[in-house]
């Protein structure tokens, strides 16, 4: 059984799906929830699942590679991003070499990068007068969304679409997509 790490800053949506999804499957299962915000919704989440949670700060994480002693001892096999806003250090993407996998609300390469997430993403789309968006999982690199891609859903606009719809529309493609593409991984390639 595979043993997947999520991280993410907020609500956490994205990561109690792929907690209900995994807690039905035998190919994996999620050890960890980590946030590098205290207050961060998703932290409650996982320890309505029992899940251990940690919070991480920006400080250890970048200039110290301690936190690889934590995936160690949690024997992770793969780490999912789940609506993470910092950007992924370079010993760590060595360490996990497509081992590492985000989502991101819009159809990369269009609307990537620094700070483009969430709200930001959907006005831009919006403002672009896009007739269609969607979301891309993708392997993470050392730059901001990319690497490459695994899978991309997408969803049509109307012009009376609203960031706050396309908002609601990306979601259910994420929730639909998302746990099933990370067990597909898991199931499919070699997380040796």
């Amino acid at each position: 059984m595979k043993k997947i790490v999520i991280f993410a800053s907020g609500t956490g949506s994205n990561a109690l799906k792929i907690i209900e999804h995994f807690k039905k499957k035998s190919v994996g299962k999620v050890v960890l929830v980590v946030s590098n915000k205290k207050n961060a919704a998703v932290l409650d989440k996982a320890q309505q699942h029992n899940i251990p949670t940690l919070i991480i700060n920006r400080t250890s994480f970048y200039k110290s590679e301690s936190f690889l002693e934590v995936l160690k001892e949690y024997e992770a096999d793969l780490l999912v991003l789940a609506g993470f806003l910092w950007l992924v250090p370079a010993y760590l993407v060595k360490a996990y070499p497509q081992k590492i996998v985000n989502i991101h609300p819009a159809l990369l390469p269009k609307f990537g990068g620094k700070g483009m997430y969430g709200m930001n993403v959907h006005r831009a789309v919006y403002e672009a007068k896009e007739t269609q968006t969607g979301i891309t999982i993708h392997y993470v690199n050392e730059q901001y969304d990319e690497g490459a891609i695994i899978f991309q859903a997408t969803c049509a606009l109307t012009p009376e679409d609203l960031p706050e719809d396309i908002s609601s529309k990306i979601r259910v493609l994420e929730h639909g997509n998302f746990p099933r593409i990370i067990e597909e991984i898991v199931k499919n390639y070699k997380l040796e």
